[in-house]
């Protein structure tokens, strides 16, 4: 297994009447931000379905080139997403209180932990996809405290995550591998055995929470905005494609013209897949090992560096601001992406529906299959999603889930 095999799903949207809480002075319909907020995820479900399933960047060319953009982006557009669910669930520009509040807190804590359960349950079938959903959970758990916060404070907070973070998780890294084997601490700080720990959970698995809660925070962020303005969606793509400069340029910047990285990089191993000069995009190169610091300067979309983590926040913003005006001023779009569309309206059962197939069709080595085996799950997802979305509002495990939520609503 690579850990190119990073790029997983999330959770099911809230129900559609949660992104029409709040009444907007604007005479655009509010389906039009639900419909954005869909193809983002449908966009992210093919992008971890091309990380997974599709040809190996490493091949090159143009086919290559395309799978090399998936990688750890659909991820980061996915964490990104979990922040604005949170908010959407939470009340979008009004936080809920009172009972409300206490229902709305309660449902995500549920959502949370139906996520740690059933990712770890898929961990432990043996596929070989790193599985995501047991981190998403606790990104969920972890990040509830902020859910009454705006936008400045969530912002500052996500800016400040990436800022610092990322160097506090490698110096935890370091010292949980000072003892030689790489394990860390084990009993039940490791359990259960062969998933997921604590440990990982948080510090050395292939989404630890420390380097990737800066994402979610960012998708609260951006859903405590009144998404329905062109100035705001505009403000949005400049800040997206900004930070993706700052991110990806400054790590070019630094491979290229800071001395001693790059030798550094190819000190500890890094590069045998390809030049370490790649690393300020791409995974080609391999991934950090974690013998210098000198990798907290790469850009990799798995390298969970600061440059890192502020890229690719840049990506899933534009990715989600181009989503939201796209559907919301072009009908015929609209119209051409629904299949896409109908696909992020069921994420999590796509999800799921990806790591069955890739276990029962025994496929171990990931990535690296021809570009037909790709799009022969793209079309199958596709036109489940299309046809079950004409007769059911949810797909079958997002209606599961929202009836497993239903619990919530006894609190008092």
């Amino acid at each position: 297994m690579t850990q190119n095999a990073h790029d997983t799903t999330l959770v099911a949207p809230p129900r559609p009447e949660a992104y029409a809480t709040t009444q907007l002075p604007d005479t655009r319909p509010s389906v039009g931000r639900l419909i954005g907020v869909d193809l983002a995820r449908g966009l992210a479900v093919f992008g971890m379905y091309a990380a997974h399933v599709g040809p190996d960047p490493s091949e090159g060319g143009s086919t290559g080139f395309f799978m090399e953009l998936a990688h750890g982006r659909a991820s980061a557009l996915f964490a990104f997403l979990a922040g604005f669910s949170i908010v959407l669930i939470t009340g979008r520009r009004t936080p809920k209180t009172g009972r409300a509040g206490r229902q709305a807190v309660a449902k995500v804590v549920i959502r949370a932990l139906i996520l740690l359960v059933l990712g770890t349950a898929l961990t432990l079938t043996g596929t070989p996809v790193e599985v995501i959903l047991a981190f998403y959970g606790l990104y969920f758990l972890l990040v509830l405290p902020l859910y009454r916060l705006g936008a400045r404070p969530l912002a500052v907070i996500a800016v400040s995550g990436a800022l610092i973070l990322p160097q506090i998780l490698y110096v935890v890294q370091q010292a949980l591998n000072q003892g030689g084997d790489g394990g860390g601490p084990g009993g039940i700080w490791a359990w259960p055995t062969h998933a997921d720990g604590i440990v990982s959970l948080l510090f050395t698995g292939g989404y630890p929470a420390l380097a990737w809660i800066p994402f979610v925070v960012a998708g609260m962020a951006v859903a405590r905005l009144d998404l329905a303005s062109t100035v705001v969606r505009a403000r949005l793509a400049v800040t997206g494609v900004s930070l993706a400069v700052v991110g990806h340029g400054g790590s070019y910047l630094a491979l290229h013209l800071v001395p001693g990285v790059a030798s550094a990089l190819r000190a500890s191993g890094w590069g045998e897949g390809g030049s370490v000069m790649s690393a300020w995009w791409s995974d080609t190169a391999g991934y950090p090992t974690g013998t210098t610091p000198a990798w907290l300067l790469a850009a990799s979309p798995h390298s969970e560096t600061t440059l890192s983590v502020v890229a690719n926040t840049g990506v899933a913003i534009v990715v989600l601001a181009a989503c939201l005006a796209a559907t919301d001023t072009l009908p015929g779009f609209r119209r051409l992406a629904a299949p896409v569309i109908a696909v992020g309206t069921m994420s999590l059962t796509a999800y799921v529906f990806h790591i069955v197939a890739i276990r029962a069709l025994g496929m171990e080595e990931l990535p690296g299959f021809p570009l037909h085996v790709l799009l022969g799950f793209l079309v199958a997802v596709t036109v489940f999603a299309t046809l079950w979305s004409r007769h059911f509002a949810r797909g079958p495990l997002e209606w599961l889930l929202g009836r497993a939520t239903r619990i919530a609503e006894r609190v008092r």
